[in-house]
């Protein structure tokens, strides 16, 4: 991966200072996550020092031969898995050794979208968008209003109360991206969506 340079905030009509980072910018500081490839095998360094800026507000994309370590940068990313070494900032943030509270809090300002959408098969559609906002403890009013906007936005109402195991492939996705959506998140990320 290559560094590439980090455009900085909006100014302006903003009122936000031009050098802090914009909402929803990552930047990744020496980054590294190694694997042990089996007894006697050695290690697989997934993530070798990897020097990244992201500003907010823009689409990026990372590519790669399988098993080159995309999945354990967005993994890393959200804090899902944690880096061995190195730094990850969000909004100017580090947010690498965040615990608890401050975890939760920093997961739900970046929305997930898993390669295999990772949903609960004893769970409805609705049940499954409608999960990470209850264990957020948001409200049940809340709960309807945004899980039945989100369905509509992904075209899934008529099969708001089917489980997964009735779904197409392309509305397992959808589901798992309204589901990334719920939190309106700063940042989304979207391993192979």
């Amino acid at each position: 991966m290559s560094r590439s340079e980090n455009a900085g905030g909006a100014g302006g009509s903003t009122g936000q200072d031009p050098a802090a980072p914009a909402r929803g910018s990552i930047s990744l500081r020496g980054l590294r996550k190694t694997f042990a490839r089996g007894r006697g095998k050695g290690e697989f360094h997934a993530l070798d020092g990897v020097d990244l800026d992201i500003p907010g507000g823009s689409i990026f994309g990372v590519i790669g031969r399988s098993g080159a370590g995309k999945s354990t940068l967005l993994r890393t990313i959200n804090l899902l898995a944690a880096p061995d070494s190195g730094e990850v900032l969000i909004d100017g943030v580090p947010v690498t050794g965040a615990r608890g509270a401050e975890l939760a809090a920093q997961r739900r300002k970046t929305g997930m979208i898993f390669q295999h959408f990772s949903l609960m098969t004893s769970k409805t559609v609705w049940q499954n968008v409608a999960l990470p906002l209850r264990l957020a403890g948001t409200p049940e009013t809340e709960i309807d209003r945004r899980v039945a906007e989100l369905i509509a936005l992904v075209g899934l109402v008529e099969h708001a109360h089917a489980y997964p195991a009735a779904l197409s492939g392309g509305q397992k996705q959808r589901v798992a991206i309204a589901r990334a959506l719920v939190h309106d998140p700063e940042i989304l990320l979207s391993d192979e969506a």
